[in-house]
C-alpha cells in the first residue's frame, strides 16, 4: 500500500515556475515507477511525466518537454515535478500516481495503481 500527497500548486503568471512535491508512504517506494498527470475542467485525465524506479528513465508528454522536469529521491521517498514556461493551458488539477513494476505503459492512467488527491495549479496570462 502506498499513499501519496501532493503539494506545491498555486497560482501563477505565464512564464513562471512552479515544482510540485509527491511524498510517499511506505518503505517499498522504490518499488514503484511514478508519474504526474494532469486534469483540467470538461477534460480528460492526460499523461505529463513519469520516472522509472532507478530515475533513470523519464518519460514526457510533448507538450511539457523541454519545460517540465521529473526526478525522484528514493531515500526521501519523494518524486518531483520542476515546472517551468508556464503556460495558461497548463492549468489543472496535477495527480502523481505509483505503478507497479510489472505494470504496462507509463502513459496511460489505468496502469497505475496510487494515486494522490491532486493539486491545482493555476496559470495566469
Amino acid at each position: 500500500q502506498v499513499q501519496l500527497v501532493e503539494s506545491g500548486g498555486g497560482l501563477v503568471q505565464a512564464g513562471g515556475s512552479l515544482r510540485l512535491s509527491c511524498p510517499a508512504s511506505g518503505r517499498t517506494f522504490r518499488m514503484y515507477a511514478m508519474g504526474w498527470f494532469r486534469q483540467a475542467p470538461g477534460k480528460e485525465r492526460e499523461f505529463v511525466a513519469a520516472i522509472s524506479w532507478s530515475g533513470g528513465v523519464t518519460y514526457y508528454a510533448d507538450s511539457v518537454k523541454g519545460r517540465f522536469t521529473i526526478s525522484r529521491d528514493n531515500a526521501k521517498n519523494t518524486v518531483y515535478l520542476q515546472m517551468n514556461s508556464l503556460k495558461p493551458e497548463d492549468t489543472a488539477v496535477y495527480y502523481c500516481a505509483a505503478r507497479g513494476l510489472t505494470g504496462g505503459s507509463y502513459y496511460s492512467p489505468y496502469e497505475y495503481d496510487y494515486w494522490g488527491q491532486g493539486t491545482q495549479v493555476t496559470v495566469s496570462s
